[in-house]
Parts: C-alpha cells; sequence; structure tokens
C-alpha cells in the first residue's frame, strides 16, 4: 500500500541507536490526518486520495468549503493535500492516517516550503564570485557584472542568472530514512535535515527511489 502523511516540523535533535551512535534528526507531528475525498479514474480520470491535517474552526471555513467537508462528514480541516496512488481501494473518506503507518526504517520524500530569504544579490543567490577590489574595479564587488547579449538580439535572455527572490520555494528531499516513530504522541524523526522553518508543514511519503 503507498503511503502518505501531512505533518508540521517541530524541530531538530539527536537519538542514539542500539550502538550507541549519535543520529541527527528532524521531529515532525505526523498527523493524524483523515482521508476527506478520493477520486477515482471514473469520476475525475484518476486515482487520488485528499487528505486533511490539523483542526479549523467552522466560523473560519468558507460556504463551498463547508459543503466539501459536509459532503464527506469531516471536520474541517487546514490544510489539504492530494496524493496520487495507484491503488486506493485501502482508503475510504473518514479514514484515519497516523504516525504508525510509516515504520522505522522506511524510505521517505519530504516535501516542504523552504525558509524566504527575500531579495538577494548574485552572491547569495547563485554563488558568484566577488569581483577584486583593486586596479580601479569601483564599487561594484558584489554586483552581477555585465548580462547583455550586444546589439543582437538586444534583450536579456530568459533564466539568466541576477539578483532576485531567494528561499520560500517548494523542496523535495528524498530517500530520507525513517529513525523513530512514536505513534502515541503522533511523531515521526527522519533521519537528517527536512526543508522548511520549524512550524512549517511537511509532506512526508513513500520514496521513488526506494
Amino acid at each position: 500500500m503507498q503511503k502518505a502523511i501531512i505533518g508540521k516540523k517541530i524541530g531538530m535533535t539527536q537519538i542514539f541507536d542500539a550502538n550507541g551512535k549519535v543520529i541527527p534528526v528532524t521531529v515532525v507531528e505526523a498527523g493524524p490526518c483523515v482521508v476527506s475525498q478520493k477520486k477515482t479514474v471514473e469520476s475525475d480520470g484518476y486515482n487520488a486520495v485528499q487528505v486533511g491535517f490539523g483542526d479549523l474552526k467552522a466560523n473560519k471555513v468558507n460556504k463551498p468549503m463547508k459543503g466539501h467537508f459536509a459532503k464527506g462528514d469531516v471536520a474541517p480541516k487546514k490544510t489539504l493535500r492530494e496524493f496520487r496512488f495507484e491503488n486506493i481501494d485501502a482508503y475510504n473518506v473518514g479514514d484515519l492516517i497516523k504516525a504508525d503507518v510509516f515504520a522505522a526504517g522506511d524510505k521517505v520524500d519530504v516535501t516542504g516550503t523552504s525558509k524566504g530569504k527575500g531579495y538577494a544579490g548574485v552572491i547569495k543567490r547563485w554563488n558568484f564570485h566577488r569581483l577584486k577590489e583593486t586596479h580601479g574595479s569601483g564599487p561594484v564587488a558584489r554586483h552581477g557584472g555585465s548580462n547583455g547579449a550586444c546589439s543582437s538580439p538586444s534583450r536579456v535572455f530568459p533564466g539568466m542568472k541576477m539578483a532576485g527572490h531567494l528561499g520560500a520555494e517548494r523542496v523535495t528531499v528524498q530517500n530520507l530514512t525513517v529513525a523513530k516513530i512514536d505513534a502515541e504522541n503522533n511523531l515521526i524523526a527522519v533521519k537528517g535535515a527536512i526543508p522548511g522553518p520549524n512550524g512549517g508543514i511537511v509532506v512526508i511519503r513513500d520514496s521513488v527511489k526506494a
């Protein structure tokens, strides 16, 4: 059965394995999530399950979403994600997905939104080198330099590495290992670092490389 769960990044810590070796882990508050909708090839053209995470007050939900949750007879949820699975027979609307859907040793992919760093220059954003600050280079040591294409074609090509918005984008880290599961407290410890700030929403699912 293909598996996935939505969670909230708590932070990093370290645990010890059976041999006393230190393992750096990221702790995720994973679920409990509820299946709020099933999509099938017959009705929607593809197989998928929609999963909700995080309770939401009824007065915070607009009318279309109230109808959506009422149709599935599930409580309003703050975060909704859709997972495309080849086979969704094991899932039904209203089912709970908890942290113990995964087990220690499982290989997973973790998707989150990276920290936003605002408007950044080319050195921070693209790892450009500085100019030397001698022999008349002027006050442009951290500038990007020339980016034109002469009189023909008289424009800057798309994709040119320049200063601009950095971070706050979707990032997926693949083939991570689940180090420990605490089903009682809905916690999953994943070996290594995952994207996003503490408190950010992340998605954990089976690794495509596994």
